[in-house]
């Protein structure tokens, strides 16, 4: 403490310009490495509080709000605005539920981290959980699976303040509250640190995470698609389905795309389709060869083309069903003996922790950067457009990853 009294003095007493430059970048050097104890209370009470009130107006005037501690006093000078925007939900319904209100700012403990949330993207399973189809979830509940920003604090030291992270699931929006907001605090364990350098925007960052962790996990894990592979994925122009062509290429395999629109084709055959067809609910009747059936089908559709993706699927070829852009969850009268065709295999993937964080973020946004991965972002909105956002959403209008930014 002896240098920081030396700097107490030289601005206090002498006043002269170059001492004031030194103490204050010393001051800031310390306090961007969250050392607070570089203000701990002066004896004398009056000059503690005047170097204090300059630290702090100082601090404040280059846009960072911190709440000081200052440990010998167990005082506290909180934050000028120590409020945040969350989106509420209180009751479940259409987009109109969704409230943006001023909320506590939350805390981090121990083996959690709060994130100064930059950009979240909108999840199908969200708009399942608005509806109120989500068993487990009580209200009011601010949503939100994943979430992209900064890091604001970290006590267990297992982030640095400022870096780029991004989360997704481990119960984000439903056990607790989610990404739909300012800040957000959760587990360190389902946190991934962004270390390499990027110029993306919050736009393209905010629509990574629970994306990724789908597209790839699906795509490597759940249908372990090989080079050569022939690779049918189904609700190809949303964004998981895009994510999923880029990297199933990448890999080496054979992908046909859809969609029920035929303008779509030009679009997906951009981000690297091989073959298109157009959706009439009915692709396995398109298939006029034997040999032209699937190794493997993600569908993200659902459970209204699940029937006819298992007649697309060539002998020993494997189904994984991911997606509910039909916005249907439940087979009627399910019948396996009846519904799976003989010796095809009918998988299922859902992420959670363990996928998101082997997802390789880092990698992706590096391949972003240079131009050798795609990300389709459809539409961004703020959070104050969070209802128009979800409109957006349940009438499948996008395009694209849906992405809302909070600044």
């Amino acid at each position: 403490m002896a240098k920081a009294r030396a700097c107490q003095r030289a601005f206090v007493y002498r006043g002269q310009t170059s001492d004031m430059q030194g103490s204050m970048q010393y001051l800031r050097s310390r306090i961007s490495r969250g050392d607070w104890r570089i203000l701990t209370l002066h004896r004398n009470p009056f000059r503690s509080i005047f170097w204090c009130g300059i630290i702090l107006a100082s601090t404040l005037s280059t846009n960072n709000i911190y709440t000081t501690h200052f440990h010998s006093s167990s005082r506290t000078i909180m934050a000028a605005n120590n409020t945040m925007k969350a989106v509420v939900i209180h009751t479940k319904g259409g987009p109109e539920v969704l409230k943006v209100e001023q909320r506590p700012i939350p805390t981090a403990k121990p083996g959690q981290v709060l994130i100064r949330v930059k950009a979240f993207g909108l999840n199908r399973s969200e708009m399942f959980t608005r509806q109120g189809h989500s068993p487990g979830v009580d209200f009011p509940r601010t949503l939100g699976i994943e979430a992209t920003g900064i890091v604001e604090h970290a006590p267990g030291g297992e982030f640095e303040k400022g870096q780029i992270v991004m989360t997704a699931m481990g119960g984000m929006g439903r056990q607790f509250d989610g990404g739909y907001a300012q800040y957000t605090v959760v587990p360190t364990n389902q946190v991934q640190a962004i270390t390499v350098p990027t110029k993306l925007g919050w736009d393209v960052l905010g629509a990574m995470p629970e994306m990724l962790n789908t597209a790839y996990g699906a795509i490597t894990k759940s249908l372990n698609v090989k080079k050569g592979d022939r690779l049918l994925i189904r609700g190809g122009t949303t964004s998981v389905g895009l994510a999923a062509l880029a990297i199933a290429k990448g890999l080496g395999a054979h992908v046909t795309s859809t969609s029920r629109r035929p303008e779509r084709e030009s679009m997906l055959r951009e981000y690297g389709a091989d073959e298109f067809f157009v959706d009439d609910g009915a692709i396995a009747e398109q298939i006029k060869d034997e040999g032209q059936k699937f190794d493997k089908v993600l569908e993200l559709v659902g459970v209204v083309t699940l029937k006819d993706s298992l007649n697309a699927t060539a002998k020993g070829g494997v189904v994984s069903l991911v997606g509910i852009v039909g916005n249907s969850w439940n087979i009627e009268n399910f019948q396996p003996q009846e519904f799976i065709p003989k010796y095809r295999f009918l998988t299922t993937f859902g992420g959670w922790i363990e996928e998101f964080m082997d997802t390789p973020l880092n990698d992706i946004v590096q391949q972003v950067e240079d131009g050798t991965f795609k990300i389709k972002v459809g539409k961004v909105f703020h959070i104050d457009q969070i209802a128009e956002a979800h409109q957006c959403m349940d009438d499948n209008a996008a395009e694209g990853k849906i992405v809302v930014l909070t600044g």
